[in-house]
């Protein structure tokens, strides 16, 4: 048996499953004690269906902490970030751009060097390791307790960053964790060294968070493994994760949609994930969530890691009702929802209440809302569908039509129907296709890479990356005859010299079982 765990900002939701069958799922308001909702979360589920700790092989969590963590700009360790590339490159320097409140909050401080490649892999300048011990020496003694390391085109060359990175191992001994920006962004250096700050600045929480996350499932009397979801849909072991705590940010919508593949047979479809202050919209392809091909900006700050490309917008369950129905969100009561909302005996107009009015579902007590004006009811789940129905086709990449899958506690909102979009698809389980999600994802390994191809040997560097991605996979915990390859890309770069290409390969496999034991 695993378990699946997905919490968001108003619901934390787990479910039990044996083999593909659902044997129990949960739906309860989030705590603010995140972990402390994890607990409630288990409880609930063993109330619902009594299981013994021992008979479950993993456990799997999406969680917000993180992501929250960068938010609120709380938490953070005090941070620096060294850039290998004068001379080049000191007319932007590291942290340009950012909202000031989040600099304060990292105390950041910031460090340039010689150092980093050209596009052809000559040296800008060399590595100059004295002017790194002295950047060190600073760091120390101004409290620095992480550091993020990035250098110019590191993703075509890791050397300087590894050489750096051992100077200030040996500089500030074992208590600074450092974060090298090649193993995290793409290239793009401004973007690159952003993610890779973010990083720096969480891995002190993901330290706390993980050894909290192990003890509440500890607690309960599990002693099976522990995995966090990743943004591509995959899972990822307790020690990747305090290492690149950047991967779990949007492990919300991607649980969402891996869980709408899993319940409604479709590998290819629109998904709508509609939960209590947000609807998050995706699409699926061959069963994992398109992956975002720009830029994203997280809390202010522009970034190019590995994300799903996901539009959100401010309409959920919660979402406050304005303007007779012709306005709904982006305010909402979240996790207060049974405490605020009219048909829990609260005194605040939301879409639940309005979806309640209308005989959509049945939550809470209906005789609470049997006096509200229909017509302002339907205005407002009109308003709903009409903005989901243009935020899908925002999300279109094509004419082809696409089938609708809707998922997530909020679904109740949409009718079975949407205008030019056809039937709207409900699964089984669908109020917690996100903890399923969780629970059924995989493990994947990625290579993405610029490559010097010479004449004649593109078939060979192909497979090469190919393998190195299964075997990427492989170490990380997946089933090796059942890893394989899910997306190729190839993407000459005329620029370079070299018969430069870029190759970005991922494959995925099923958690091996040895891992689980």
């Amino acid at each position: 048996m695993r378990v699946g765990i997905d919490v968001g900002g108003t619901n934390t939701d787990a479910v039990l499953l044996d083999g593909s069958a659902v044997l129990a799922g949960v739906k309860q308001p989030t705590s603010p004690d995140v972990t402390l909702g994890i607990v409630n979360a288990l409880n609930t589920l063993g109330g619902q269906h009594p299981f013994d700790p021992a008979d479950v092989s993993g456990v799997m969590i999406g969680t917000t902490h993180f992501i929250n963590a960068l938010i609120e700009a709380r938490r953070l360790a005090p941070t620096a970030a060294l850039r290998l590339g004068l001379p080049a490159t000191a007319s932007l320097p590291p942290l340009v751009g950012w909202p000031k409140p989040l600099v304060e909050a990292l105390q950041a401080r910031t460090y340039l060097a010689h150092g980093g490649h050209e596009f052809d892999g000559r040296h800008i300048a060399e590595l100059d390791a004295d002017e790194i011990r002295r950047h060190a020496a600073d760091m120390a003694a101004h409290g620095v307790r992480s550091v993020a390391v990035s250098s110019v085109f590191s993703p075509i060359n890791t050397d300087f960053e590894r050489q750096a990175a051992a100077i200030l191992e040996e500089e500030l001994g074992g208590s600074v964790a450092i974060s090298l920006s090649h193993e995290i962004g793409r290239i793009g250096l401004l973007e690159r060294e952003n993610a890779t700050i973010i990083n720096a600045a969480l891995r002190e929480l993901a330290q706390q968070i993980t050894d909290a996350l192990i003890g509440a499932v500890r607690d309960y009397g599990i002693t099976a493994p522990v995995y966090l979801s990743q943004n591509d849909g995959t899972l990822m072991d307790i020690d990747y994760t305090r290492q690149y705590p950047v991967a779990t940010f949007a492990s919300g919508p991607t649980n969402s949609m891996r869980g709408a593949a899993a319940l409604s047979g479709l590998g290819n479809c629109v998904v709508i994930d509609i939960g209590g202050t947000t609807s998050d919209i995706g699409v699926l392809n061959k069963g994992f969530p398109r992956e975002a091909t720009g830029e994203v900006t997280v809390a202010g700050v522009r970034t190019n890691f590995r994300m799903p490309d996901v539009l959100s917008i401010g309409i959920g369950g919660g979402s406050h009702v304005r303007s007779a129905g012709r306005e709904v969100g982006p305010t909402s009561v979240g996790y207060q929802l049974t405490e605020r909302a009219l048909v829990f005996g609260g005194g605040e107009f939301t879409a639940t209440d309005a979806a309640v009015a209308l005989g959509y579902a049945a939550i809470g007590d209906p005789a609470l809302v049997a006096g509200l004006d229909r017509d302002h009811a339907r205005a407002a789940l009109a308003t709903v569908a009409a903005a989901i129905t243009d935020a899908v086709e925002r999300m279109r990449i094509s004419a082809e039509p696409l089938p609708v899958v809707a998922v997530g506690g909020g679904s109740i909102l949409l009718p079975d129907e949407l205008p030019d979009l056809g039937e709207v698809h409900r699964p089984e389980h669908f109020e917690v296709a996100n903890a399923i999600g969780a629970a059924i994802a995989q493990v994947s390994g990625e290579v993405d890479r610029v490559y010097a191809i010479p004449d004649g040997q593109r078939d060979r560097i192909v497979e090469e990356a190919k393998a190195e991605a299964v075997d990427k996979a492989v170490a990380a915990g997946a089933n090796p005859g059942d890893v394989h390859v899910v997306d190729f890309d190839e993407v000459p770069l005329p620029y370079i010299p070299g018969n430069a290409t870029r190759i970005r390969v991922k494959a995925v496999g099923e958690l091996a079982m040895e891992a689980l034991r």
